[in-house]
């Protein structure tokens, strides 16, 4: 049975706030399709179905990253025509330049990554659906 508790809401500005959205989205799975970079608005958003860590175990949710001030987006080893292809997310990491920016990190499994140049760490996690139960748990080696 599902835990009542209402579903996570993290804002992050700094390194130090990202590496606990990174914690909560560790595992999460999307697709390329569910990456959406506006240039106009100098937004990143995307969609995942994430693993329950805080949760009792056994459940996935659906959750929103959205990164504001971004001024560049560029990817490796994703393809952009295979919009339904599966990533599973290793974690976020923010790399500083010249302050307050810096660049956000997206590494996924198999080498993929996806790089935001930002002016400044303007990042906000929630999740937007009800969980449900998955057979799954990620399981990692020591």
């Amino acid at each position: 049975m599902s835990d009542p508790a209402p579903g996570l809401k993290l804002l992050a500005e700094d390194a130090d706030d990202l590496a606990v959205i990174s914690a909560a989205l560790q595992d999460a799975v999307t697709k390329i399709g569910d990456i959406s970079y506006e240039p106009a608005a100098r937004r990143l958003t995307i969609g995942f179905n994430r693993f329950r860590w805080e949760g009792k175990g056994g459940e996935r949710i659906r959750s929103g990253l959205q990164l504001g001030g971004v001024m560049r987006v560029q990817s490796r080893r994703l393809r952009r025509e295979a919009r339904d292809a599966v990533l599973s997310l290793l974690g976020v990491t923010f790399e500083p330049g010249e302050a307050p920016g810096g660049v956000v990190v997206l590494t996924f499994a198999g080498g993929g990554e996806l790089r935001a140049e930002v002016e400044c760490l303007d990042a906000a996690l929630a999740d937007v659906s009800a969980p449900w139960p998955t057979p799954r748990r990620p399981a990692h080696e020591d």
